[in-house]
């Protein structure tokens, strides 16, 4: 009935379309924000004002989809998740929450992959820029045999570059660039540092002046 519903929608023009997915499915979205051509199928689904999601985005199998102000994700991007809930995968972990939240001005652009199995939260005026980074929350526990997975934090005004994948469990502090290509699968606390590599590493201090730190405005013209 959902898919059905959904799929109606699209045939809508946006107030319309808006309508029905409030009065329908009890999502929350703000006049001032806006879907486009999108396969988004949340359980809770929250935009707030002027977030918006651009064409051919599928996101699917999540708890909580939520954009905070000004938030948006781009065109062409694949977030999926897997329920919480009974099922023989994850029993062991009763606190996975399958949810993305972005913070307000935050921005994913355009066709990245992301895993959201478990938590992910990507910080006030943090992008995650370029094309083809991947976030994954999830993975096998080779030990126990059993599917594992844990959450990713990307912190407020952080700029992820091209191409990076960032495992479960880790965190890029506040203030902090991930180089491009680079693989980030821990956990660090320094804030305005430039990490890269495989694995990444710091590499060197960023002057807490720089504009991108201070901005007002997410959008970097």
């Amino acid at each position: 009935m959902k898919g059905l519903l959904l799929v109606f929608s699209l045939l809508l023009p946006w107030p319309l379309r808006r309508l029905v997915l409030i009065t329908f499915l009890g999502y929350e979205i703000h006049p001032t924000s806006r879907l486009g051509l999108v396969w988004v199928a949340p359980r809770k689904l929250i935009l707030e004002s002027h977030s918006r999601i651009g064409h051919f985005t599928v996101c699917k199998n999540l708890d909580l989809l939520q954009l905070g102000p000004h938030a948006s994700i781009g065109r062409g991007n694949w977030i999926t998740g897997f329920p919480s809930g009974d099922s023989e995968h994850f029993a062991a972990q009763k606190d996975r929450r399958p949810c993305l939240i972005l913070g307000e001005h935050s921005a994913i652009t355009h066709r990245h992959l992301i895993d959201c199995t478990n938590t992910v939260v990507i910080g006030d005026f943090s992008t995650i820029a370029g094309y083809g980074s991947q976030i994954l929350t999830h993975s096998i526990d080779l030990e126990q045999c059993i599917q594992s997975s844990a959450p990713v934090a990307i912190g407020n005004y952080c700029f992820v570059g091209t191409s990076c994948v960032v495992l479960g469990g880790s965190v890029l502090p506040d203030y902090c660039v991930l180089g491009a290509k680079s693989l980030l699968n821990k956990q660090y606390s320094d804030t305005h540092c430039l990490y890269g590599g495989v694995p990444a590493r710091p590499i060197k201090s960023l002057t807490e002046e720089a504009l991108y730190f201070v901005r007002t405005v997410g959008f970097v013209t």
